[in-house]
């Protein structure tokens, strides 16, 4: 059930009414009891987020052909970067090298 908002323009009560869409409309206000309780346009209590079908989906332009990919908002992904097309991966920082013996040799005594 929505919930809506009432504003009495005599006293200035606001109250927040949880009611069915079909309910009437309230009119005697609960603090001072004049019949000055008026409904408030207010906004949504929601959003639409995700890859769902908008009206501003591709306006303006054609919807892209079946088969192409697309990031969730209509356009195409961005381009992989480079090294990424399958071949061998770009070179990557190195590890650093262990540290190098200082002239110790083979301790064995051979």
């Amino acid at each position: 059930m929505p919930i809506y908002a009432y504003r009495c323009d005599e006293c200035g009560f606001t109250k927040d009414v949880l009611q069915k869409i079909s309910d009437p409309v309230l009119t005697a206000c609960p603090s001072c009891g004049k019949d000055a309780f008026k409904k408030q346009v207010t906004a949504a209590g929601f959003q639409l987020k995700g890859s769902g079908w908008y009206v501003t989906d591709f306006r303006g332009g054609t919807p892209p052909a079946t088969g192409t990919a697309t990031n969730g908002n209509g356009a195409a992904p961005a381009a992989a970067p480079a090294g990424d097309s399958g071949a061998a991966p770009a070179a990557t920082p190195a590890a650093p090298a262990a540290p190098a013996s200082t002239g110790g040799g083979d301790k064995s005594g051979a």
